[in-house]
């Protein structure tokens, strides 16, 4: 991996470069000499004319390994000279014996080095890298000659498959199972109205069905005798243009050999004149990019006669640029039973499958792990067998032909990763390292991500905001899963096909990506759940870590020897005790992302302390826990002095955090704050400054909790001044107990998209907002309130998608004017007033009659009318009800603010 290993390289050496960093015994005209080579090779791979040339893959290999000893060499010293700074005598230890006490650690990047600890010698150091200082030079020099040479040659591209030819379709026409009714859509659009030119998408991962689903359609009788004119044309990955409209023209009529020859607007001509008036079907197959499709979109004539074109891609954009306002269909993978029924199918045809037949050869179809090509191979081989015996008899040897079929299927897949540009293939491989099935939450993930350097900084945007872009590009490109989004369709959780981690794993093993630093591990990550780990003594193979993720073990305390580990970027740990971390975790000073987790049971949740020299770690950009309390900067030493938390875009969640003017001004770029107030009748409020919220810009995500610490606190609001930024779109509130006719300041936010008003964060029992307020709602969720009387309609929250109401027992009803609201997708009850529910009911059956049959409503009761006639009314009891039966519903709903 030349691309990530030279990026990583590239920000190692511009944060030595910083003005504010310490060069720290290193050659500054050294380091910049070093950099311009860097700079100059990644210019070169970025540049989309060299993707995939000979120059790049005869050098990628070196370029890895010369930058990779680079980096090594750096933060090695760097790492030394930190430790020797604060070192006490018998500091220096760590934990190597880490992986012998687990079975299931797997280590990203792995080594086979005893590079012993000492003071680096700078003139040694010096020497070693110059070394590579002229390695890279010369790979440089090489780089420029071979780079004019192939300019100077100025040859024409050639196609790995001429344009107008078709690849082998493997299945039949009765091979569609799963994707019948994709079948049966798309002979209705071409045979249906509108009558003007339209396109057709059909989009999914490699080999899964596109061009089998498409060629079903194409060669379909009716289709056959609705067309005039048909064409099938397969675009290569490299195509040229000329190519291109050869096979179009040659596909509607046959071709003459001078026309072979002709000019390419000769061909567009005839191509266009073969089509003008005639209703036509265009199927274009395997499309790569939307410059194939630019090339040609003009030269089909729109004469209103209901000509169609079927376009197939493993990429969303193309398809979605090609099929602006035309239907795509998005082909998955089949489910078990999908699975079986196209096996037995492919066996037995239109004839009943004997029963004898059936558990093995719902054994076998689950091997095939819901990939259409490999059924149907499969089954040609099967349905030779005229006993079940003989299907048990040859499962160790299907073993191994699904293994072979696999690994064509993996060959076809691997197109898909060498049309990657570069800067996503580090992004992608990083999915081998995840266990088979693994679900990963996306916030997650991109933390990981920018810790691994993955990321390119661009100066408009935050890493993060590259990182979704990423991670988007590959879920569009069908190589990435979605798992599960969020209410208002955020990717929450993703996930790989076992197919494509298994071209994932393989392509990371060639490239070396596994083991791309040539000495010491950079990562580890844990998937085991264990419930105690120790810490040895001897980190020398992990001072140069990046990531340690360790949410699945458990700490008793603080592991101390975490300090030691300065190049560490990013930390999670689960830790079950009253902790307090130590003033050395300021030697981390290059950590980005520090989180801990408290374990499951989060009643009795023991607040973290924070030591005052937090304030001193500039890096920070993401600090993640249950409880703690950070103490002002003023606690720190010089903090007058101190520039601040610049990099910070997330601070959860912080326990009776005051907001104090001089202390927000340290963390300008913060996006996301989470804090929590427990509070007496006799607090004082005035030192927590609610309204300098107002000063957080950046901020798009608050959430703010406040608890009572007796009920007498709990009877009296608290005299709270709150003040939003305008970039605000989450909002969760929780017991502040404010007057519904305050909330006037939370509608009047310009970008609100998702407001939750917890434990009775809003108190009175009429709530009427006014007109033009929650423009851009999205998500409503109202939990615990003593709301009676609801007055709103399709004006006051014009956007709302979904409408969630926890423990309104008093509610009389949801306003009928909520189901006028056009973009109004679900409501959700939990324990509601039987009338609030009959409401909902009729909201429903309004929706039916709409025609909205996709509009959801969940209600779910925990007594029947009778009982909740008499449900306890006063505050204890319904306290009470809560704990007893809504513990796993609000449990789901805090997941939902989660990072």
């Amino acid at each position: 991996m030349a691309y990530v290993s030279l990026l990583t390289l590239t920000q190692t050496l511009e944060r030595i470069l910083n003005p504010d960093q310490s060069l720290i015994l290193l050659d500054e005209q050294q380091i910049r000499s070093l950099h311009e080579k860097v700079s100059f090779l990644l210019s070169f791979l970025e540049d989309p004319s060299q993707e995939g040339s000979e120059t790049i893959t005869c050098m990628e290999g070196r370029i890895r390994d010369a930058a990779c000893e680079a980096e090594d060499i750096i933060e090695s010293h760097r790492s030394n000279q930190i430790l020797l700074e604060s070192a006490s005598p018998g500091v220096i230890s760590c934990f190597c014996e880490i992986i012998a006490a687990l079975s299931n650690v797997i280590p990203f990047h792995q080594h086979e080095s005893s590079v012993q600890f000492r003071h680096d010698n700078f003139e040694e150091k010096y020497e070693e890298l110059q070394k590579v200082i002229n390695k890279l030079d010369s790979i440089k020099e090489e780089v420029v000659m071979m780079k004019d040479s192939n300019e100077r040659d100025d040859l024409q591209p050639s196609n790995s498959l001429p344009s107008g030819s078709s690849k082998p379709v493997l299945s039949n026409k009765g091979s569609m199972v799963g994707f019948d009714h994709h079948l049966m859509q798309i002979k209705d659009q071409l045979t249906g109205p509108p009558s003007n030119l339209e396109i057709i998408s059909i989009v999914g991962m490699g080999d899964i069905g596109k061009t089998t689903l498409a060629r079903n359609v194409y060669d379909d009788s009716l289709i056959v005798y609705h067309f005039d004119t048909r064409a099938w044309i397969t675009i290569s990955q490299e195509y040229s243009g000329q190519e291109l409209l050869m096979g179009l023209v040659d596909s509607t009529r046959r071709l003459s050999r001078e026309s072979h020859v002709e000019s390419t607007e000769k061909l567009r001509e005839q191509l266009y004149q073969s089509l003008k008036g005639r209703r036509y079907l265009i199927a274009m197959d395997d499309v790569w990019d939307t410059n194939a499709w630019e090339e040609v979109k003009r030269l089909f004539p729109d004469d209103k006669n209901g000509s169609r074109i079927i376009l197939t891609s493993r990429l969303s954009d193309v398809a979605i640029y090609a099929s602006s306002t035309g239907p795509i269909h998005r082909l998955s993978f089949l489910t078990l039973e999908e699975s079986w029924n196209l096996l037995r199918q492919n066996v037995f045809g239109e004839e009943d499958c004997p029963p004898d037949f059936e558990e093995i050869g719902k054994e076998i179809a689950e091997k095939c792990k819901g990939h259409p090509l490999t059924l149907v191979v499969l089954g040609g081989l099967l349905n030779k067998a005229t006993r079940a015996r003989d299907w048990e008899d040859s499962v160790e040897t299907l073993n191994s032909e699904v293994t072979e079929i696999g690994d064509k299927v993996l060959e076809m897949l691997s197109l898909s990763y060498s049309h990657l540009p570069y800067h996503l293939r580090s992004c992608f491989l990083y999915f081998g390292q995840f266990p088979e099935d693994y679900e990963v939450r996306t916030s997650k993930l991109i933390k990981l991500w920018v810790a691994e350097g993955f990321v390119k900084p661009a100066t408009t945007k935050s890493l993060e905001e590259v990182a979704e872009e990423y991670l988007e590009d590959l879920i569009a490109r069908n190589m990435i899963l979605v798992r599960e989004r969020s209410n208002i369709g955020e990717v929450k959780t993703c996930s790989i096909h076992d197919l494509m981690r298994e071209m994932c794993v393989r392509k990371a093993r060639e490239e070396k990506f596994i083991y791309k630093y040539g000495s010491l591990v950079r990562s580890l990550l844990f998937f085991s759940r264990n419930t105690h780990i120790r810490l040895f003594s001897d980190t020398i193979h992990y001072r140069l870590l990046r990531v340690l993720d360790a949410l699945t073990l458990r700490f008793d305390e603080f592991p101390i020897e975490i300090v030691e580990l300065v190049n560490l970027r990013f930390i999670a740990l689960t830790y079950m005790g009253n902790c307090k971390l130590p003033a050395s975790i300021a030697k981390l000073r290059n950590l980005q992302t520090l989180h801990f987790y408290q374990g499951k049971f989060k009643v009795n949740i023991n607040t973290l302390y924070l030591p005052a020299e937090i304030w001193k770690m500039p890096q920070l950009r993401h600090i993640l826990f249950e409880k703690c309390f950070l103490p002002h900067p003023s606690g720190a030493r010089n903090w007058k002095n101190f520039v601040g938390w610049e990099n910070l875009t997330t601070l959860c969640k912080v326990t009776n955090f005051r907001c104090t003017r001089e202390v927000l001004q340290m963390m300008p770029n913060l996006k996301k704050l989470g804090v929590s107030y427990y509070h007496g009748s006799c607090t004082n409020w005035s030192s927590y400054g609610f309204d300098n919220f107002i000063h957080l810009h950046q901020l798009e995500n608050l959430k703010c909790v406040f608890i009572a610490k007796s009920f007498l606190a709990y009877r009296d609001p608290p005299p709270l001044n709150f003040a939003f930024p305008q970039k605000l779109k989450k909002l969760t509130l929780s017991g502040c107990r404010i007057s519904w006719k305050n909330m006037t300041m939370v509608g009047s936010l310009p970008n609100l998209e998702v407001l939750k008003l917890k434990d009775h964060a809003l108190q009175g029992t009429v709530w009427e907002p006014n007109e033009g307020e929650f423009c851009r709602l999205k998500l409503l969720v109202i939990h615990m309130s003593f709301l009676e009387h609801w007055k709103a309609n399709e004006t006051h929250f014009p956007s709302l998608q979904c409408l969630r109401l926890f423990y309104c027992i008093n509610l009389a009803e949801i306003p009928s004017e909520i189901g006028d609201i056009p973009t109004l997708q679900a409501i959700h009850l939990y324990e509601c007033s039987p009338s609030a529910e009959t409401s909902a009911r009729s909201i429903q059956e309004e929706q039916k009659d709409l025609g909205n049959d996709d509009f959801q409503l969940l209600v779910r009761s925990l007594y029947d009318e009778k009982e909740m006639r008499y449900a306890p009314t006063d505050d204890v009891m319904r306290v009470s009800c809560l704990q007893r039966f809504g513990w796993k519903w609000l449990e789901d709903e805090e997941n939902n603010d989660s990072s």
